[in-house]
């Protein structure tokens, strides 16, 4: 059984030769775009230490940039679909994230503190520019799979 996804008609033109260097291009402003995101994450988390409830906001702020790092070493140095899968995960959800707390104030909810916070600021606003290019990049990795190679058959008949 395959793990790959299934090849979308337009893949075929990005899959040979011509395809390497829009799918590495892709890979490289992913990975950008996810370091950013965990560098902003990692450099704010002791700003949030104190927004607690059974787990801090600083704390999951390092866990959002550990994810970022790891989803960028993989997208990078793992060239499978689930790791493009995880960064798209990482990036789409850290985005979603970032505007519903930016635009609504649902509270507290289970371990998770109220992370409301309805101002733009300057690391926010290149988070959001980080993840968006992030997760464009890997949709367009995961839409535009190679085709996998097929080995020709060269026995004589």
């Amino acid at each position: 059984m395959s793990a790959e996804l299934p090849v979308t008609p337009d893949a075929r033109s990005h899959g040979g030769g011509s395809g390497r260097l829009p799918r590495g291009a892709a890979r490289v402003v992913a990975a950008a775009g996810l370091a950013v995101d965990a560098y902003v994450h990692a450099h704010l988390a002791g700003r949030y230490d104190a927004v607690v409830a059974d787990i801090s906001q600083g704390t999951l702020f390092r866990i959002e940039a550990a994810m970022a790092a790891l989803a960028a070493l993989l997208v990078l140095v793992w060239r499978r679909w689930p790791a493009d899968l995880f960064a798209w995960s990482v990036a789409t959800g850290g985005l979603a994230l970032l505007l519903i707390y930016r635009y609504a104030d649902i509270g507290a909810w289970g371990p998770f503190p109220s992370m409301y916070e309805p101002a733009w600021f300057t690391e926010k606003r290149v988070t959001v520019v980080a993840q968006a290019v992030a997760m464009v990049a890997t949709v367009y990795l995961l839409l535009f799979r190679p085709r996998p190679s097929r080995t020709r058959d060269v026995r004589p008949h």
